[in-house]
């Protein structure tokens, strides 16, 4: 069995209100230990439960599997390892676990989408372990909370990552059980607030190496690593520098050594945008791009057209090229001609917090030649009314380059943004 490292006083404290309290919420920066903490607790307690019904839940079922049943080696299959194993119980996937206390069956859910909620109706769990809690559906975490009210024991465990101050999960859940718990201190609301400072697993070179990845006046710097709520204001890419983000020619050799890709954004009504990426795996070059603008161009070009100028853009050798998999007509267009395509990853804030992080770190480079690309890094913004709600969405103007370049970035392995390789 994994073994994790020490918890400091925070985490310890934590793990011990978790016995006596209802709800257990951790939130904070990224790898700051709290699917690790939670897991622990959560299994210790798992094993004494008289309930046999239980619920594990993400944004997706692949999240919860992720970050709770591996958990980085340290998740239920790691903590019952030899007393479990994967199946199903009423058409849904799930894990059976041998205990002191009996059988206990724990079901795998998504709670991301509208509906999720309908998923988990008709069992009553003895605990709930959600992971990425702000991430999920309002109604998936509400009928989380109804169907553990009758339990012998209830238990209800969320972690997180911040978001916006005003995003709905503080105002409608946590601010909620914050004002119970001041009213009643036996109320039973535990919450911690944890950061890369309490991993005790990273040294203190490591440690340094992902600090230097982050802009310390940036909003990623204020979440991932102090874990403050925040909201997103202004520029995007406000750490983007015309000066040190840019080339004016293409360093010698540059396509050899370096893996080769175009990155997609494709439009019909709206702008096309190619760029042609080398990336040495050191260093990210957008070497040129191409552009379509319907509207500018008073044209429309259909899929088989941008095939065709896609073709003539990439020239020899052939490289993967990464589209938007909402662009499936174009995607089949390309495929029947044998280009090689992968679909992009479309998340939008990890997406954003990876090229602002190669910006930082100088290791996302531009040729000056790829003037509209520059125009659109200039002017990306975050949309103010979108903030206001609590949300964080970027300005869906003038942003076809900056997808493009979202989609290559959400392409990279983790340890480029991490400032710590893994094996």
């Amino acid at each position: 069995m994994n073994l994790p490292a020490p918890f400091t006083k925070n985490q310890n404290a934590f793990f011990r209100r978790c016995f006596d309290c209802w709800l257990n919420v951790a939130e904070g920066g990224k790898r700051g230990g709290k699917n690790v903490l939670i897991t622990m607790a959560y299994c210790t307690i798992l094993e004494k439960h008289p309930s046999r019904i239980h619920l594990i839940a993400g944004v997706s079922t692949a999240t919860a599997r992720l970050n709770i049943l591996d958990c980085d080696g340290f998740g239920l299959l790691n903590f019952f390892e030899g007393h479990c194993r994967t199946g199903q119980y009423q058409n849904r996937d799930c894990l059976y676990i041998d205990t002191p206390t009996g059988e206990k069956v724990v079901l795998i859910s998504g709670g991301g989408k509208a509906g999720d909620e309908k998923l988990i109706k008709g069992n009553t769990y003895g605990t709930a372990y959600i992971t990425e809690a702000n991430e999920c559906s309002e109604a998936f975490i509400q009928e989380v909370f109804d169907r553990t009210i009758s339990s012998p024991d209830r238990k209800v465990f969320h972690d997180l990552n911040p978001k916006a101050e005003g995003h709905w999960y503080y105002k409608d859940i946590l601010n909620f059980h914050e004002m119970r718990q001041k009213q009643d201190p036996n109320y039973g609301y535990n919450y911690g607030h944890f950061t890369i400072a309490d991993n005790l697993s990273l040294s203190g070179d490591q440690l340094k190496a992902v600090l230097s990845t982050y802009d310390k006046k940036s909003l990623w710097y204020a979440r991932d690593i102090l874990g403050l709520r925040r909201s997103a204001d202004g520029l995007v890419y406000d750490m983007f520098s015309l000066d040190e983000n840019t080339y004016t020619e293409s360093p010698p050799g540059l396509r050899y050594g370096a893996q080769r890709t175009i990155a997609c954004d494709y439009g019909t009504a709206n702008d096309c945008v190619f760029l042609d990426v080398y990336d040495n795996g050191e260093t990210v070059r957008v070497d040129r791009e191409y552009r379509w603008a319907s509207r500018q161009e008073h044209r429309q070009k259909t899929d088989k057209e941008y095939a065709d100028d896609l073709i003539e853009f990439m020239g020899e050798p052939e490289c993967t090229v990464l589209v938007d998999p909402s662009a499936a007509s174009f995607i089949a267009e390309l495929r029947s001609r044998g280009i090689y395509v992968r679909d992009a990853d479309n998340d939008v804030l990890n997406g954003i917090r990876r090229v602002s992080q190669m910006f930082h770190m100088r290791k996302l480079m531009i040729n000056k030649q790829c003037l509209s690309l520059i125009d659109e890094l200039g002017v990306y913004s975050w949309d103010d009314k979108a903030a206001a709600r609590g949300e964080e969405k970027p300005v869906k103007e003038r942003d076809h380059g900056c997808d493009s370049l979202r989609y290559f970035c959400n392409s990279l392995p983790d340890w480029r943004f991490e400032g710590v390789q893994t094996q």
